[in-house]
């Protein structure tokens, strides 16, 4: 019964001290730093030629990194002044074909988005920076863009997000 009790009980407490600060979701956060920051994204790849103009898709993003920081720290949300700051802006959102029939025709489509994102960490500065993270989604040509939107828009955020996170806060 000893034994049980100290693994059960005693182990993880033991751990979680000589551990530090650290998160189930594999984020390391500096010490001392209780806010983050989402900046709008705007979104300039409406503005490109060949682009697809996607109503409240700079919204639409923002509000997916804002959850997931929500939903993966303890952080608190600030509108300015936080200890992690995110800006960017979208800097493509557009389908390319990506796979041919034998008449010639496009047999499935890629609708990809990239994002232009700035890093600020004030407790740690060396950890700014400035990179593009982007994402996909192939969807078959006989389907229109707004067939898939949702679905697409659902998985690029996810990937995309969680990749800024991870390059962020779990240093994968």
């Amino acid at each position: 019964m000893n034994k049980f009790f100290y693994w059960c009980f005693l182990f993880p407490l033991f751990i979680n001290i000589s551990c530090g600060f650290y998160s189930f979701t594999g984020a390391s956060i500096p010490a001392g730093t209780e806010t983050f920051q989402v900046n709008f994204f705007e979104n300039l790849a409406a503005n490109k030629p060949g682009s697809i103009v996607e109503p409240g898709l700079d919204q639409d993003f923002t509000i997916a990194m804002q959850d997931l920081f929500l939903n993966q720290t303890n952080l608190s949300i600030v509108n300015k002044g936080g200890d992690l700051i995110y800006e960017g802006e979208i800097t493509e959102f557009s389908v390319t074909p990506m796979a041919a029939t034998s008449e010639i025709k496009a047999a499935q489509n890629r609708l990809n988005m990239e994002v232009n994102v700035r890093y600020f960490n004030s407790k740690k500065e060396e950890d700014n920076f400035e990179r593009r993270f982007s994402h996909f989604f192939d969807f078959p040509a006989n389907n229109q863009v707004y067939d898939v939107k949702d679905e697409a828009l659902k998985e690029i955020f996810e990937r995309i997000t969680q990749n800024i996170f991870n390059e962020t806060l779990a240093k994968w």
